[in-house]
């Protein structure tokens, strides 16, 4: 029989990719997490993790029982909130999301939620896709807004991804930039220019599509947020490429240019855990960010 304290200490070790991590993030010694894998090892008559000098990996038994130990611990944390909120009379939800989505989506529809259902205690993590997703993968988040770029969204096994939004990339530019006035802009136009990033997966797309355009990045500040790049283009710092849902309200000394293609764009949806598609607070949400999104105001640089 598979002892269940075991297998948690697999998921930690999937997790973190070392023993050693493993360990520091349970608190116990190396010596005993080894055991402890080596244990599970016997109990299922397979090897479930490889060693080597770089850290360990799963076999594939090793990943067959992180997907059942994962879910196992999620339907565990599930029970324990339903349970708490049986004793407490008091339900509960969390929702993870990222920055500007927090900015300028979320809000709106907590407002109403929180109207309609004003007994319910809401607690907000902010946290982007690659880190959201498993929290709503293991329970510690009812839904998360994320986000993904092109082509299909890396959504993990138990996790439905519902698309709320195109977000698509603008090109914001100092108000007395060349190009100022100009409604829409290629990439071929702008090789030479001093780039912003202000989020680092944009950036690795940047240098992407601008070497499809025959030219090389010249990065001038690479950030992770996108209030604060586009005050370094008022500025006059550089240019950057924000998507539309993070453009900023304060349209002085700022202008902005819809991204033509070829070029990336931002898919918004939401994600939650297949067993909680049901869960009327859950449900509740998902309905007010739909109807958000499709009366979502323009932002003022948009506007032309």
């Amino acid at each position: 029989m598979i002892d269940p304290r075991r297998l948690q200490v697999l998921i930690e070790v999937a997790r973190q990719g070392s023993l050693n991590r493993a360990a520091a993030e349970l608190r116990l010694t190396p010596s005993a997490v080894s055991q402890q894998i080596s244990a599970l090892e016997r109990a299922v008559g397979t090897p479930v993790v490889r060693r080597s000098t770089r850290g360990v990996e799963l076999t594939e038994a090793g990943r067959v029982l992180t997907e059942a130990a994962t879910a196992i611990a999620a339907e565990l944390l599930s029970a324990e909130r339903e349970i708490a909120r049986l004793s407490t009379r008091t339900e509960r939800l969390t929702v993870a999301t990222f920055t500007s989505g927090g900015q300028r989506i979320l809000p709106h529809a907590l407002t109403r939620f929180t109207a309609q259902r004003p007994g319910v205690e809401l607690t907000v993590i902010e946290s982007e896709p690659e880190a959201s997703l498993p929290l709503v993968r293991s329970g510690a988040a009812d839904l998360a807004l994320v986000y993904h770029y092109d082509g299909v969204p890396a959504i993990p096994p138990g996790v439905e991804w519902t698309p709320l939004l195109d977000d698509p990339m603008w090109i914001v530019l100092p108000a007395g930039h060349r190009y100022a006035g100009r409604t829409a802009l290629a990439l071929t136009e702008l090789s030479g220019e001093r780039w912003v990033q202000g989020c680092l997966s944009v950036a690795e797309m940047i240098e992407h599509y601008a070497a499809l355009a025959g030219f090389d990045v010249v990065t001038a500040c690479r950030g992770t947020d996108y209030q604060f790049a586009q005050s370094l283009v008022r500025a006059g710092i550089g240019i950057s490429m924000i998507p539309e849902v993070a453009l900023t309200a304060d349209t002085s000394g700022l202008t902005a240019a819809r991204l033509l293609p070829p070029g990336p764009c931002r898919y918004v949806g939401a994600a939650i855990a297949r067993r909680r598609r049901t869960d009327p607070l859950v449900a509740d949400l998902l309905t007010m960010l739909r109807e958000t999104v499709q009366a979502l105001p323009a932002t003022p640089l948009t506007t032309g």
